[in-house]
């Protein structure tokens, strides 16, 4: 009887713990509290809105210390909602990511935010208002991220606190006003964005901090860098209004109190005592030796000063000719072009834009090598003779200002690693795409180099790329100028609309997938050097008033390095990039085949390329996807639910033919693009051909075979 009491007790006591659980009450229920805010998300796994333990049960994302959570990171979960109420109350929570995903829906960032974190990172959110003055009680943070939110105003005064900051990042938000006098306060502060912003005034008050890392472009700041900043290794400040005339002058300099004076009337010379040349009794003064020698090194400097002089009169003379018959940006020498680098450098010279009728003189990359792949960033533009002047159209940042109404954000009509688009109206009536470019995609790069970038581009011509129609290098804005696609990308019509549009049917996808792949046959096999496009994606790819696709994006992808990609594909989960981008972060023709592939299993299916939202199994859609698409059966189960079954099973089952050709591990057996347009094309001619219409309900039949969307694409 007593060991049967004994292991009740044993029971009571162990259930006791489960219901209280490994975790501190506070946070549990604050994580309830979260869980509910952020609308019981599936893919949350363990939360629960009321109860549970969630360092016991490893809730996803959770990391505990004891009993207290310490860490909650859920980047790029796809969550909406809000923080909740009572995330305060999380006194031991140290680091809390919740970036790269949908918060805020444009309300302000909550005031009660966790006071001792050390990193907050909320980056890539839909966040309004100023960020919230709590973060100044928040002393031990070392790391904030609010950038790529909608914040907007000024900048609270509220740094004078954050000693232990190192990092912050406010960039791509429209932040206006001064920069508050607090963050000198920054002492720890070695990187700082804030690029992509409306700040205005000056910049002094981050003169004396301890940076490494500054970038302050596409604000409006004005007056002058302060030569502290200057010294900066990575310092990025185009597309301001900077004062281009000399800094003003620093403090009236005082001269040192003289020290001893020599008199050589008196017996205090420099070898003290009196003396004489010979040592005999005369009085102090210089002998005769004295005298020549004297004379002799007045010779000696005056002709060592004079050859200098003359010296450099010549070069002088000779740099001046130079300039003088020199055209705008035409290319200078290797030591000349460093030596105007270091000199716009240092005084911050705005270099204006080049008239249209001005020669432009530019290198051409070598026979068989991608101009993606040049390093156009510590090249000398050499002139060529034989270069035709670039015909797209020269605007001003004045004209781009006004049509764009000063890149309001009601014209905001895209955003990418690159920079931001804008839909720009113009006078005349027309609607043309503005692509600023962010200033830090331009490292280290000259005005030259931009405009053989536009070269470049301005040779690209195809009925399924964006056209470049104009470009703008003025004032260190870096904009180009293309044709403007009413119906937007590709990537927004398969995962964007909502129940009221009108799906792409069946044969419009094929269609979309051919012009496409002419595009990239385009760049690959008849460009001479072949053109390697590297961010080759649904989102890049614009649709017109008739639904034609037109690839944009080309010829920019040198201005970010590979490994860039390489991070941004492993970090965001795209899902585009081939296996060996992953590994070693460089492109190359076949890794654009593979892209091509993924494309084609969107608009087979109707997913995204990556989507964590689904079942670790499903989340990869390469992955989900590759092992079905020679299964008839199962490949009705995976077209895209909107298509209600309208497409021809024998097209669907050639199409998944292709995109497996197309997404192969090993890039060596991935087919020319070429030779996928055949494919898509044969597929397309036996469509028309049949000439038929077939009736039918079953799920997988054809309603048409012979589309008349597909006769611009017949071979």
């Amino acid at each position: 009887m007593g060991r049967i009491w004994f292991l009740l007790a044993c029971i009571w006591v162990s259930n006791l713990s489960f219901i209280n659980g490994d975790t501190d009450q506070a946070d549990a229920s604050a994580l309830n509290i979260l869980y509910g805010s952020l609308n019981s998300p599936s893919q949350l796994t363990g939360w629960t809105p009321n109860g549970g333990d969630p360092c016991g049960q490893s809730w996803k994302g959770i990391t505990c210390s004891d009993s207290s959570v310490t860490e909650i990171k859920l980047s790029g979960m796809g969550l909406n909602g809000t923080l909740g109420y009572n995330i305060a109350s999380m006194t031991s929570l140290v680091e809390l990511d919740l970036s790269n995903n949908n918060l805020g829906g444009g309300s302000q960032l909550p005031y009660n935010l966790p006071p001792n974190l050390q990193r907050l990172n909320l980056a890539s959110n839909q966040y309004g208002g100023n960020p919230p003055f709590s973060i100044s009680q928040m002393v031990s943070l070392e790391y904030l991220n609010l950038a790529h939110n909608q914040l907007n105003g000024n900048l609270n005064d509220m740094f004078t606190q954050l000693t232990n900051l190192t990092t912050m990042d406010l960039s791509f938000n429209s932040l206006s006003g001064n920069l508050p006098q607090s963050l000198s306060s920054l002492s720890s502060l070695t990187d700082l964005s804030l690029q992509n912003n409306q700040f205005s005034g000056q910049i002094d008050v981050l003169a004396n901090l301890p940076l490494e890392n500054l970038n302050v472009a596409n604000n409006n700041f004005s007056g002058w860098i302060p030569d502290q900043l200057k010294k900066i290794n990575n310092l990025q400040t185009g597309g301001n209004s900077w004062s281009s005339g000399p800094a003003p002058p620093p403090p009236p300099y005082t001269p040192p109190p003289p020290g001893r004076r020599i008199n050589p009337g008196n017996g205090s010379g420099g070898n003290g005592g009196s003396s004489s040349g010979n040592g005999g009794g005369k009085s102090s003064g210089i002998g005769g030796g004295g005298v020549a020698g004297i004379i002799i090194s007045i010779l000696v400097i005056g002709a060592i000063v004079a050859f200098f002089l003359i010296r450099r009169k010549r070069q002088k003379s000779s740099t001046q000719e130079n300039l003088e018959q020199a055209q705008p940006f035409t290319p200078l020498a290797s030591n000349e072009f460093k030596e105007m680098k270091s000199i716009q450098a240092s005084s911050f010279i705005n270099t204006n834009v080049v008239p249209p009728s001005a020669p432009i003189s530019l290198k051409p990359p070598p026979r068989h090598q991608s101009f993606d792949e040049d390093d156009l960033s510590m090249k000398p533009v050499v002139k060529n003779a034989n270069m035709a002047p670039i015909k797209a159209t020269v605007y001003s940042v004045a004209d781009l200002q006004i049509a764009t109404d000063s890149f309001s954000i009601d014209n905001l009509i895209g955003e990418g690693s690159l920079g931001r688009v804008y839909r720009a109206q113009f006078d005349d009536g027309k609607v043309l795409a503005v692509k600023k470019i962010n200033a830090s995609a331009l490292p280290n790069q000259s005005p030259d180099d931009f405009i053989e970038l536009v070269s470049n581009i301005s040779r690209l011509h195809h009925p399924n790329l964006t056209e470049l129609v104009g470009y703008c290098a003025e004032h260190g804005q870096h904009l180009l100028v293309y044709e403007f696609h009413k119906n937007g990308p590709l990537h927004e019509f398969l995962h964007t609309s909502d129940e009221y549009d009108k799906p792409l049917s069946w044969n419009m996808r094929v269609k979309i997938a051919l012009g496409t792949a002419r595009a990239l046959e385009y760049l690959h096999e008849v460009c001479s050097p072949s053109v390697v496009h590297k961010n080759f994606k649904s989102a890049n790819i614009l649709l017109d008033t008739e639904l034609n696709p037109h690839l944009s994006d080309c010829g920019l992808a040198n201005l970010i390095p590979n490994p860039e990609y390489q991070a941004a594909d492993s970090n965001m989960g795209s899902g585009y990039s081939a296996p060996e981008v992953a590994m070693t972060g460089q492109y190359t023709l076949k890794s654009d085949v593979y892209s091509f592939g993924v494309v084609m299993l969107e608009l087979m299916t109707g997913r995204e390329p990556f989507d964590s939202s689904r079942p670790r199994s499903e989340q990869s859609l390469v992955r989900w996807a590759t092992p079905q698409l020679h299964d008839i059966d199962a490949l009705d189960k995976m077209v895209d639910p909107a298509l209600k079954g309208l497409y021809p099973a024998k097209s669907l089952s050639r199409f998944a033919d292709v995109i497996a050709l197309c997404v192969q591990s090993e890039p060596e057996f991935r087919p020319p693009m070429s030779e996928v347009v055949q494919a898509l094309v044969r597929l397309v001619q036996r469509a028309n051909m049949s000439k038929r219409l077939v009736a039918g309900e079953g799920h997988g039949t054809p309603r048409r075979a012979d589309d008349p969307d597909f006769q611009d694409y017949m071979a």
